[in-house]
């Protein structure tokens, strides 16, 4: 069996997605998901000048050593776009090979470990009385985990406050917009919204918040110590993690679970969070951290050290990571949570697929492969627009994390 073809399909059907399809000399063919927010050109150039030509002629069956060859063989390894671009191939090669196979990829990765996979939805508001009343409208649909930001007053355009109540897109013009960012006013803030879900739902709920890499070690630790009386589920990249060691700080002055990695490209980046036990989610996803043959990795090295899943799972990652992320989902032993932001019904039209929500989980379904494909004719009609992330200023100009 060998590779016969690769390319590249990119479009926009309300965002951009990168999509690498794989076909064989036996007709059987699988398709795999590159796409990084804001940079999706960078990982369609590595597919096409320096990917797609090794591939021809290789034999689709040996993912491992086409993983490794695409990882090692690069002397200028790791990195966003290199990741993302080998990610694509290894998800299409599962798939393949689940196509040839006729299973569906959890059964190849050694079957289930549970039913159903619990996800969270995300819950936004304007202020505190708006974000209230979203995270009801999800207990409403069914969630049992809720992710919830809020405006914060004198913040311009405070993270994670979206456009839509299902799905909205961050990156949101063709250069940078610029945001505003005020950490006291988000630390007087923030714990008061979620002393008001409290008050409002009881405790029956998991909530989730997302410092979106804002604060410093200090400042995380803080706000994770005035949040505990709430029992969050997790506190979301509550400092940047370019340093592991800083969640030493926050470690020693708060119990709030911590979660962390969804920019994670590899097992390194994470390496000594987890052997440390500072965190207790690993939020790694397959399109960013290589693809199912090495978040694997990541996952086995986590579970020596009880820390358990929770798969970054925005709209800037199409329905093929989520089809193959939910077969992670339903084999990983030390699975936590899995990430769900609807796509919108545009993206779900160009990317056909076998799973599903209901109350409260996903499942994945029984199609030979990872259950995802895309419809060529109709992703054409939604051709690529330039996007990107914002970037966040200080009130005195001074640029921060976004």
């Amino acid at each position: 069996m060998k590779i016969t073809g690769a390319r590249v399909i990119v479009t926009c059907p309300g965002r951009n997605f990168v999509t690498l399809r794989i076909e064989t000399d036996q007709g059987v063919y699988g398709i795999g998901d590159g796409t990084l927010n804001g940079r999706e050109l960078s990982v369609v150039a590595y597919l096409e000048e320096h990917v797609i030509p090794c591939l021809i002629g290789m034999d689709p069956r040996r993912i491992e050593d086409i993983w490794q060859y695409l990882y090692r063989g690069a002397y200028w390894r790791r990195g966003p776009v290199t990741m993302r671009a080998i990610a694509a191939v290894d998800m299409a090669l599962w798939d393949i090979k689940g196509k040839m196979a006729g299973m569906p990829v959890y059964q190849l990765l050694g079957g289930r470990s549970r039913d159903g996979i619990m996800v969270y939805g995300h819950a936004n508001g304007s202020d505190i009385a708006e974000t209230v009343e979203a995270v009801g409208h999800y207990i409403d649909l069914g969630y049992k985990a809720i992710r919830a930001q809020t405006g914060v007053p004198g913040i311009k355009d405070a993270y994670g406050v979206g456009r839509g109540k299902l799905y909205y897109e961050p990156a949101d013009a063709a250069l940078p917009s610029v945001t505003g960012w005020d950490t006291r006013k988000a630390l007087n803030y923030v714990p008061k919204l979620f002393e008001e879900l409290r008050k409002t739902y009881g405790f029956d709920h998991h909530l989730l918040h997302d410092g979106h890499h804002r604060y410093t070690p200090q400042e995380a630790a803080n706000l994770g110590k005035m949040l505990e009386p709430y029992q969050l589920f997790w506190l979301e990249d509550c400092t940047p993690a370019e340093n592991q060691e800083a969640f030493k700080l926050v470690r020693q002055h708060t119990v709030t679970p911590l979660a962390v990695g969804e920019i994670f490209n590899t097992i390194w980046d994470a390496k000594d969070l987890i052997q440390n036990q500072l965190i207790d989610y690993i939020r790694a996803t397959v399109v960013g951290a290589g693809g199912l043959t090495h978040l694997r990795r990541i996952a086995d090295l986590a579970s020596l050290y009880q820390v358990r899943t929770g798969c970054h799972g925005a709209t800037d990652l199409s329905p093929v990571t989520m089809g193959c992320a939910l077969h992670f989902d339903t084999w990983v032993p030390n699975f936590g949570i899995q990430e769900y932001m609807r796509h919108t019904p545009e993206t779900d039209a160009v990317f056909p697929h076998d799973y599903h929500f209901e109350h409260g989980e996903l499942f994945c379904g029984e199609t030979p492969g990872h259950g995802v494909d895309i419809d060529e004719k109709l992703a054409a009609k939604y051709p690529y627009k330039p996007a990107y992330l914002p970037v966040a200023r200080l009130e005195d100009g001074t640029m921060w994390n976004w």
